[in-house]
């Protein structure tokens, strides 16, 4: 599918990963509506693109905000092809640790926001494509979830964050194949180790040892990186149903202390 003269939707596309797929469609010639619960970032954001963004406050577990946001989209660019959900909510936490128990309400909300959140945008957005006219190969819509490499290499108190980000990945190949017949892809992408605020909170001799984990190139990954693989699977219309690991050979071990 061509970017250019695409609408795409970003959710969490005000920051990190989110905004370096915002920017790399709007170059490409996109027009992108740009979805986050940071009113004041985003509106920065739209106004430092131009014409080519639009800014939707938007929560993602909030499913008829979710409706009445995609609707708003739809009349306004006058379709969707794309939607990249970036939205999530991280952490790490013991089940029984220094601290206690952990809150009965830490599983769920990761779940709710990084699962349940994406699941929620694919249910407002993808009946919208299915109206799209195909393009000559066949195309409607292209739908791209952030992952985690912990989803597969989860660390101790990433089980939450982990789970919810194995559902993210089992999301792929059912929705491939049940858009197959609508044209639409559904791709999740599985970074590793990326160097965006929020990891960018950790003290440099942190980011300098996970640094040192990546085989190579040994370094973290840029969000511009995760942006440029987001356009090839857009462009890319035989990947399908399948999720794609953005880490440098990263595998995460147990690291028992």
């Amino acid at each position: 599918m061509d970017i250019k003269d695409s609408v795409a939707v970003v959710t969490g596309g005000a920051s990190g990963l989110g905004e370096a797929a915002v920017r790399a469609l709007v170059a490409a010639g996109g027009k992108v509506a740009i979805l986050d619960l940071n009113q004041e970032r985003g509106k920065e954001l739209q106004a430092e693109l131009g014409p080519g963004a639009e800014f939707h406050t938007l929560d993602v577990t909030q499913v008829d905000r979710i409706e009445k946001a995609i609707a708003q989209i739809k009349d306004s660019l006058g379709s969707i092809e794309v939607l990249i959900n970036c939205a999530g909510f991280g952490g790490s936490m013991k089940i029984s640790g220094k601290d206690g128990i952990m809150p009965s309400d830490w599983f769920p909300t990761r779940v709710d926001i990084n699962l349940v959140g994406s699941f929620n945008l694919i249910r407002s957005a993808a009946p919208v494509m299915m109206q799209n006219q195909p393009n000559e190969q066949g195309e409607r819509g292209v739908i791209i979830n952030c992952a985690s490499i912990a989803a597969f290499d989860g660390q101790t108190g990433q089980a939450a964050y982990a789970a919810s980000k194995g559902g993210v990945v089992s999301l792929a190949l059912p929705l491939a194949r049940e858009f197959a017949n609508d044209g639409i892809r559904v791709m999740s992408i599985l970074p590793g180790i990326m160097d965006t605020p929020l990891l960018a909170k950790n003290p440099p001799h942190i980011l300098e040892r996970l640094a040192k984990q990546v085989p190579f190139p040994p370094r973290l990954g840029y969000a511009s990186e995760f942006a440029n693989l987001a356009c090839h699977i857009i462009e890319n219309p035989y990947l399908n149903g399948e999720s794609i690991r953005l880490d440098g050979a990263l595998r995460m071990g147990f690291g028992r202390k």
